[in-house]
């Protein structure tokens, strides 16, 4: 899972320093969001709700002023941050959304960084009985 954003590298660079430092003596000294509002995307699925939360609170620190968390498909998402509709999604699978961040204008329009969950499944599950039925191996 990556994060997608529309924020510049600086500010991408502060949140991380920001997820890592402790206290509120660094946050105090650097507030490069003060006066930005910041667009959060998430899709429906719950689970993806706490990566998006930690993003959010990290950015309410640096100053930024965090709405609530918009839901939207996957797809839509990626075209909304490309087009500035929005601001981060915390919920981006690669490769299995890599047709959506291509669409929506990929590396020009959209900046990607990091990754939470490396070797996650990305894909489906079925029973085993059902595979093994109709032969099903991919």
């Amino acid at each position: 899972m990556t994060f997608l954003k529309k924020l510049s590298a600086g500010a991408a660079i502060a949140v991380t320093g920001s997820m890592l430092m402790t206290g509120t003596g660094f946050a105090d000294n650097m507030m490069p969001g003060e006066g930005v509002e910041v667009q959060p995307l998430k899709s429906s699925i719950a689970e993806e709700t706490f990566q998006t939360v930690v993003v959010m609170k990290a950015l309410e620190e640096l100053g930024y002023d965090v709405k609530d968390i918009q839901e939207i498909e996957y797809a839509a998402g990626h075209v909304a941050i490309g087009n500035g509709d929005a601001t981060f999604m915390a919920d981006h699978w690669n490769p299995l959304h890599a047709d959506f961040y291509k669409a929506a204008g990929g590396a020009e329009k959209i900046y990607r960084e990091g990754v939470y969950s490396p070797g996650a499944l990305q894909g489906y599950l079925i029973d085993k009985k059902t595979a093994d039925e109709y032969n099903i191996t991919n």
